[in-house]
């Protein structure tokens, strides 16, 4: 590719990005591009994906139905695409968690999440490094299908409900039962 067609490519993202993070929800129709994507949602809110020209970067901002920013997700890619990485923000852009993610070394499949809490570091006594406030595993079945997620709130006193605000994922079905059994 030549010199003018990246800059060329470099100006939409660049003008592209100004406009998804300026932009209302009910504004953000009209961006839909080679590194913005918006995702809109049966409640009316919307999920606006921009990615970085060198795909190194994804961040994810959530309105409201009404147009307010909800949440703001950005994710470190690593070459493959996988995110390594996040920082979740509120609205107001205060850093509330910031999240690991870990890939089995042959397969190189999501097995494992790990959520910290930015405001609160909390140590394991036991081990003296940062503990997790969420743990989410992946199981997957001999086709290579993932589970549902299998959450782990180590938030002593509290469900997950209460923390996070929506139902705690659950396995629907035994993942590895087969008709026979």
């Amino acid at each position: 590719m030549n010199l003018q067609a990246t800059l060329k490519i470099l100006g939409r993202t660049v003008a592209l990005l100004l406009i998804a993070s300026s932009c209302s929800a009910n504004e953000l129709q009209e961006v839909d591009g080679p590194n913005v994507r918006v995702m809109r949602h049966e409640d009316g809110s919307r999920a606006v994906f921009v990615r970085s020209p060198d795909s190194k970067v994804l961040t994810k901002k959530t309105y409201s139905a009404n147009g307010v920013l909800t949440m703001v997700t950005t994710y470190k890619m690593d070459a493959s695409g996988n995110p390594r990485g996040c920082k979740i923000r509120d609205g107001q852009n205060q850093e509330l968690f910031k999240v690991s993610y870990g890939y089995h070394r042959v397969t190189g499949l999501l097995v494992e999440e790990l959520m910290f809490d930015s405001r609160v570091k909390r140590i394991n006594k036991d081990t003296g490094k940062e503990q997790p406030v969420q743990r989410v595993a992946y199981l997957y079945d001999a086709e290579g299908k993932r589970s549902a997620p299998i959450v782990y709130n180590y938030l002593p006193g509290k469900t997950f409900e209460e923390v996070f605000g929506v139902k705690s994922s659950a396995l629907d079905s035994n993942p590895f039962k087969t008709k026979e059994n």
